[in-house]
């Protein structure tokens, strides 16, 4: 049982003071702009490159939200390319490429257990940022309102109003238990996932464009059970292999996705990324009910690869395939 794994969920309201040209899946563009800001905001060496062996790596908001290290006595997982980090921010969901003087758009952060605690500092760091400029014209905008949102019954609270920040992260975070509860609402022999942004599953050494459900599911197990060791301090016993066997009695009825091509330039590393993925919808069929915690749980903190910039994101919908 996840007993200690918590989620929030909030969203970012800005407006443009000059004209903001945004890119598709605006994602990169935000979290770029954020760690420029949060660094220059946090960072006591601002001349490294890396945070690894600064001495106040572990006491730093930039190095527990951007580098985040193992702990010392780390036994699990250690086959991980790279720790996940602990938030994703989501893209508008409107895509507008201009948002004029005076516009608004509205983006969203999820933070996953200690990450909570930090949220402060990303309203903070987006606050400036506006102060700096986003994207390549590095226009300016002001951020107005911040809002905690509860990811279902639809409340939500103001924690930011433009001068004063308000931090209740507790009251908003769902729990397991939560999500199982949430989940019993769900249709228990067939879903239909949106994926809204590109999602990047990988199986057989491959990315796959249709997903079959157990390539879905065996990435929510891989994200959640990481995201829950290292960033809510347990370790998740459960029964990965059997889950994932009977994953595979669940049928893929209707797949209507297609591949995206999208890229960023990456400053640390130096070289432009491909980072597409598939978007549109996929509808299975079969014994579901055992698996709706897990698929909101992976609706809720995204799935696949590059999720820090909002990839992998799809929502549950009710209707027949």
């Amino acid at each position: 049982m996840l007993e200690q794994l918590r989620v929030a969920q909030y969203q970012f309201t800005v407006e443009a003071l000059e004209e903001l040209r945004l890119p598709p899946y605006e994602g990169a563009t935000l979290r770029g702009g954020f760690g420029h800001a949060l660094r220059k905001l946090t960072c006591l060496h601002q001349d490294r490159h890396h945070c690894a062996g600064c001495g106040h790596h572990q006491d730093c908001a930039y190095g527990y939200i951007f580098e985040t290290a193992p702990p010392p006595d780390a036994q699990v997982l250690g086959n991980l390319e790279a720790l996940p980090l602990p938030f994703v921010i989501r893209p508008p969901q409107d895509q507008r490429p201009i948002i004029p003087p005076g516009g608004h758009f509205q983006f969203g952060l999820v933070l996953v257990g200690r990450a909570m605690v930090y949220l402060p500092y990303f309203i903070l760091a987006f606050r400036e940022l506006g102060r700096m400029g986003l994207g390549s014209s590095r226009a300016k905008y002001v951020l107005q309102r911040v809002l905690a949102q509860h990811p279902w019954n639809g409340g939500d609270e103001i924690l930011f109003d433009g001068v004063d920040v308000r931090v209740c992260q507790d009251r908003w975070s769902v729990d397991y238990h939560a999500v199982v509860e949430q989940a019993r609402k769900l249709p228990s022999d067939q879903l239909t996932l949106h994926f809204l942004t590109p999602t990047r599953l990988k199986y057989g050494g491959e990315y796959v464009e249709q997903p079959p459900f157990h390539v879905l599911l065996r990435s929510i197990l891989r994200r959640v059970s990481s995201l829950s060791y290292f960033h809510c301090g347990q370790q998740w016993e459960f029964d990965y292999r059997g889950a994932i066997e009977r994953a595979q009695g669940v049928e893929a009825r209707h797949m209507a996705t297609k591949w995206v091509d999208w890229s960023r330039y990456s400053r640390r590393q130096g070289q432009r990324m491909n980072l597409g993925g598939f978007v549109g919808e996929v509808s299975y069929r079969g014994d579901l009910a055992q698996f709706g915690p897990l698929l909101l749980l992976g609706q809720l903190v995204h799935v696949g690869k590059a999720t820090v910039f909002g990839h992998g994101w799809y929502e549950l919908l009710d209707q027949e395939a």
